[in-house]
């Protein structure tokens, strides 16, 4: 089960937040991030030794190249989405008008400081018909110019059980550019004003100037320009400063406990999510007005063209992409529709070929509405980005230019070109372009060019089937000095292998890093769901339903990781005593139901927990009700239901070291899986993050449970230690585990 919390300006109590920021803060967050660097600073075919990533003292590995460390990984330059496998986001790129230049943001994290360094800037793209970089060089041509510099890192939200959530992914939002061309106007956060709520702000686009033109109570969400480029169209959740002071005044007579509550992520009730409400700002910061019709509908076209999801073409025609059945798994699927008066009386132009069913995450209309291209996730487990072409016309079919194992994410389409991310296993992002007509790709620019100079890990894409014959997928990842016919320990990272590999999801377990050190990584993408196998199902309950009876999806999950794991032992790379796995969200869920239900692996971390005996307690009375229409078991119910599950109803035999590296917004709920582990004299150890989400966002945070992680599994699998004097706490209390293990029959 996947579950997503969010901070409040109701905190735990102010003696255990000191307490928890003493400990796990490395530098207090007021001071000023080094941004000096965040664009890079050389290009990566001058000859250098430096690395802007990481310090010039570490070591070089065959050839020459740097060896990468955890910091090479924190301090990537980034933009977008934080995970190569989410394709439903917008996309982060904004095209001038004219088609010359594109504006993002760029970010990069500063762990010493544990802040971002942010900044609007614009990059110059090629003519069209240019050469670009041609699609192997991977050499940037330009570095992009900073219009705005400074603001906060914007965390993403969700709407969960009648609430809005924070989940501590990246919030990706696509600025704007004025008609004129002369001005960007985007979604900016600053901790030191306006009680850091997303504010509306308008930068020049040569760089002279930028300023808030909003001062709202409610974070900004959406914006659009309007035709004549006077104003700013905008939305916000505006009742939710008011719903937050009534909440406070109720309190004054206490909170009844009901469905508003949910104690594992903030004690005190959350509001009810606010519906939308779309406001228009003169782009002075003057004369805001409630937006009309026509406004509030250019937001929602703008948003669904940011997100791929539908493209109007010259002459009013809408392509589209939706699923093709009431199942939330089934496939989705493209159609065209007429436009003008008559749009009624044709039928929508569906294309019935294979390859425009499922894995579709992007169309758009050629030039002069001629056809549209659509790019598409297929192959085993769909491990392949495939680029079509199609007429859009009833029983015309469509034609794959290519395919690749890299990623594109965020595409935009300007002129006859698409804008997008691209990335692969070891590749980080860079921008890139497409054409529309030939398909030709070439990059733009590269955020982090050092990495030319950084030796990363072996790749292998390995393959397989689980015990349901579902496909699956994983990355091993080898020492960059691997030699044939060594068998290495094997750490299994989770639940999505697409693009560079950082960290699994949730970014917590250095993958490169590791295998830096001689730690073998299996990175997974899960098969698809059980739900898939039952096209009867309709709702969501009855997916979960599905999910949960009997275990299903747990089960399938788990074979898919025994089977792979398998494969890379019996083709010599991994030792079968020398296993570790880690997991956050449905992958903390994959762990737990391994170190249960099997005795394959003998260290395991994971960053989220629990879905146990305890957990409705624990996440409220909403939480609840779904949990108990899913089939699980209501609180001091059946506990050999939960057997299988509940790591606190099988302490007395886990006898494996098991790290938490958990959210404060999520720690409570792993408070019973760990008090009774430690009570059993188990090998456990639990860290509490202050502020911090589903996903740990903070760079401090970020730095400190790469760092950790990688100790972990070098003490446990390699008997390694590092010599650093401030670790030595830590390595007395894990050799008195390891003492404790060691001495039992």
């Amino acid at each position: 089960m996947v579950t997503f919390h969010g901070k409040s300006k109701y905190r735990r109590s102010a003696g255990l937040a000191a307490a928890l920021l003493a400990g796990t803060m490395l530098i207090p967050t007021v001071s000023r991030a080094q941004c000096d660097d965040l664009l890079p600073a050389f290009h990566p075919n001058e000859r250098t030794g430096k690395s802007g990533t990481a310090s010039s003292a570490r070591g070089r590995t065959k050839g020459g190249l740097l060896a990468v460390t955890a910091d090479d990984l924190v301090r990537l330059r980034d933009f977008g989405s934080a995970d190569g496998s989410v394709t439903n986001m917008p996309a982060p790129f904004a095209v001038s008008p004219d088609g010359s230049e594109a504006a993002f943001v760029l970010s990069r994290a500063d762990p010493q400081s544990n802040r971002y360094c942010r900044a609007l800037v614009v990059v110059t793209l090629p003519p069209a018909g240019g050469s670009g970089q041609g699609r192997a060089k991977g050499l940037t041509t330009t570095l992009p110019r900073i219009v705005d510099r400074g603001g906060d890192y914007i965390t993403d939200t969700v709407g969960a059980y009648d609430k809005r959530i924070e989940n501590g992914f990246p919030a990706v939002s696509t600025p704007r550019w004025s008609p004129g061309g002369s001005s960007i106007a985007y979604l900016r956060r600053d901790d030191d004003r306006d009680s850091g709520k997303v504010q509306l702000w308008v930068a020049r686009a040569d760089g002279r100037g930028a300023h808030a033109i909003t001062h709202s109570e409610a974070d900004v969400e959406a914006l659009a320009w309007s035709k004549d480029g006077k104003r700013v169209i905008y939305q916000v959740r505006a009742g939710t400063a008011g719903a937050e002071r009534a909440l406070a005044q109720e309190g004054r007579s206490g909170w009844l406990y009901d469905g508003r509550f949910w104690p594992s992520a903030r004690l005190a009730p959350f509001v009810s999510l606010q519906p939308l409400k779309t406001l228009s700002i003169a782009s002075d910061g003057s004369d805001m007005r409630q937006g009309d019709a026509d406004e509030q509908s250019l937001v929602g076209m703008l948003d669904a063209v940011d997100h791929g999801v539908s493209s109007v073409s010259a002459d009013g025609r809408s392509a589209s992409i939706a699923h093709t059945a009431e199942n939330p798994y089934g496939p989705n699927a493209l159609k065209v529709t007429s436009a003008g008066p008559d749009k009624d009386a044709a039928p929508p132009v569906a294309c019935s070929q294979p390859a425009c069913r499922g894995g579709l995450s992007g169309v758009w209309w050629l030039p002069g509405g001629e056809g549209l291209v659509f790019l598409r996730r297929e192959g085993w487990d769909k491990g392949t980005t495939a680029f079509y072409h199609w007429a859009g016309k009833a029983g015309s079919a469509p034609v794959r230019l290519w395919t690749s194992a890299d990623v594109f994410l965020g595409c935009t389409a300007f002129q006859s070109r698409l804008l997008c991310s691209r990335e692969n296993a070891t590749t980080p992002r860079r921008v890139t372009l497409i054409d529309m007509q030939t398909g030709k790709v070439s990059d733009v620019f590269d955020p982090n060019p050092e990495f030319a100079k950084i030796s990363l890990g072996k790749v292998e894409r390995l393959y397989w089937r689980n015990n349901l014959g579902l496909e699956v997928r994983g990355d091993l990842v080898l020492p960059p000095d691997y030699r044939k016919g060594t068998r290495l320990p094997l750490v299994v990272v989770q639940y999505n292998s697409n693009g560079f590999l950082r960290g699994g999801t949730g970014d917590e377990y250095p993958i490169h890093a590791l295998a830096a050190k001689g730690i073998a990584v299996l990175s997974i993408e899960r098969p698809a769901p059980v739900v898939s196998l039952h096209p009867e199902v309709k709702t969501p309950d009855q997916m979960l339903s599905v999910f949960h009876k009997d275990w299903a999806e747990r089960k399938s999950m788990q074979s898919a990781i025994e089977v792979g794991v398998k494969a890379a032992i019996d083709r010599g790379f991994a030792d079968p005593q020398r296993l570790g796995i880690t997991g956050l969200s449905d992958g903390s869920s994959a762990v737990r139901f391994a170190l249960i239900n099997s005795n394959l692996f003998k260290v395991a971390s994971i960053s989220t927990c629990c879905v146990d005996e305890n957990a409705l307690i624990y996440n409220g009375p909403a939480v609840q009700r779904q949990f108990e229409a899913m089939g699980y078991a209501g609180p001091g119910g059946n506990l050999e239901f939960w057997k299988p599950y509940s790591l606190a109803l099988n302490a007395g035999r886990m006898n494996r070291p098991l790290l938490m590296q958990l959210a404060e917004d999520e720690y409570v709920a792993g408070l019973n899986t760990f008090t009774v582990l430690r009570s059993a004299g188990q090998p456990v150890e639990m860290f509490v993050f202050p502020g911090d989400h589903h996903r740990k966002w903070q760079p401090a945070h970020r730095a400190a449970v790469y760092a950790r992680n990688l100790d972990w599994f070098q003490f446990w699998l390699q008997d390694k230690e590092d010599p650093d004097p401030a670790k030595q706490p830590q390595y007395k209390r894990w050799e008195a585990m390891r003492d404790r293990l060691r001495s039992r029959p």
